[in-house]
């Protein structure tokens, strides 16, 4: 089981349409998968056709239920959400309390069945710094940063890889890997895309996925639809940069990658 925390503290960089399509792209390899909505907005919730409902990660932070209890079914293949809803904002004053704030989320990963362990577990974090964003990053085995293109992006990088460094320093499961920088919103029309690919390029190498997600029209209409683009327009460029990226992310966990 491997587990991604797709974070940036900047909204509107394309974090939760990354952790949804990237979850759908997933199941439609037939990869089972399991997407934990930990923002209150529930948006990625929605963006999946499911209603912010009584239940949601709240209960389990909070320790009233599991985690297997929140876990919905999708309509999109092996693909499980748990929803969030507006009162998930509350766990940040009750977590808050804790001896132990940061492991409650890594600690109900551990209670899921192994029958119905997924292959991947994906968090959609909140644009914040708080505690639900930290219990993601304790739980997750690496981080993968939405980078908008544009040049405010770029100032928050630094703050984020600083936040991975600090939370891998004093969680229990060790230092935390950032599995990579995936460029977002990208103009071709543009030479401020252009450069912020040059710069982020030139400074994390390696690090930033080959794969360039598009500003699209469809990739922003799909949520309305409540389906991930590889639904509601699964030919267009939107579908196929979000194919390319899982494939490429597959191929640097030396998973084969389904024809």
């Amino acid at each position: 089981m491997k587990i991604l925390a797709v974070a940036n503290q900047k909204g509107g960089v394309g974090k939760t349409t990354t952790a949804v399509n990237l979850a759908a792209a997933l199941a439609e390899l037939d990869i089972k998968t399991l997407l934990l909505d930990l923002d209150p907005q529930a948006n990625a919730t929605s963006s999946l056709g499911l209603e912010p409902t009584q239940g949601s990660l709240y209960s389990v932070l909070t320790g009233e239920t599991t985690l297997y209890d929140q876990i919905r079914e999708t309509t999109f293949g092996p693909l499980w959400v748990v929803p969030a809803e507006l009162d998930l904002a509350g766990c940040e004053i009750e977590i808050a309390r804790d001896e132990q704030p940061l492991e409650r989320l890594a600690n109900a990963i551990t209670t899921l069945p192994g029958q119905l362990e997924p292959d991947y577990v994906i968090f959609d974090c909140p644009p914040s710094l708080g505690v639900l964003m930290t219990n993601a990053l304790a739980a997750a085995d690496a981080v993968l940063v939405p980078l908008q293109c544009e040049y405010f992006a770029l100032e928050g990088l630094s703050k984020i890889a600083h936040v991975i460094q600090h939370v891998g320093a004093s969680r229990q499961k060790g230092p935390l890997e950032l599995e990579g920088i995936l460029l977002t919103m990208y103009d071709v029309r543009t030479n401020l895309s252009q450069q912020v690919v040059s710069d982020v390029r030139e400074h994390f190498g390696e690090k930033v996925f080959d794969t360039i997600i598009p500003r699209s029209v469809r990739i922003s209409e799909a949520p309305s639809f409540g389906m991930p683009v590889l639904n509601h327009d699964p030919e267009g460029v939107g579908a196929a940069s979000y194919r390319a990226f899982t494939r490429e992310l597959l191929a640097r966990h030396g998973r084969p990658v389904p024809a």
